[in-house]
């Protein structure tokens, strides 16, 4: 991949990096850590038990998801940094541009990746 593609692909996952993590700390309220946010939203719970559940499970879900996707976009960012951005973990083939720029984490060309999803037993994702 060349430098200029290269350095386009950094700036958009270091936005997205960037994006992800206000959206942590606006979930946590600020800079607050994750023992503090659970502390504080204890305190603000409603007597409602199953309303605070489905609260608490959708926010650890969320957080979860968010901690999946800074994983990939920080893995995306070393295969910039060593090389290998672009390049298909399965079959080494190099994964279409307009694939990365909707999916710039993308770690698969679109064949691989519907395989991939097969094999898990998905129904295989639109756009990929």
């Amino acid at each position: 991949m060349s430098t200029p593609i290269s350095e386009t692909f950094t700036q958009q996952l270091q936005q997205m990096r960037t994006d992800v993590l206000a959206q942590l700390r606006a979930q946590r309220g600020g800079k607050i850590g994750r023992a503090e946010a659970a502390a504080e939203a204890r305190e603000h719970q409603s007597d409602d038990w199953a309303q605070a559940d489905a609260e608490r499970d959708l926010a650890f879900a969320l957080e979860e998801r968010e901690s999946a996707e800074l994983v990939a976009i920080d893995g995306a960012l070393q295969r910039i940094a060593d090389g290998s951005y672009g390049l298909c973990v399965d079959c080494g083939a190099g994964i279409a541009t307009a694939r990365l720029h909707a999916s710039p984490t993308a770690l698969r060309c679109v064949g691989c990746q519907e395989k991939t999803e097969k094999a898990q037993g998905h129904a295989p994702t639109p756009g990929y």
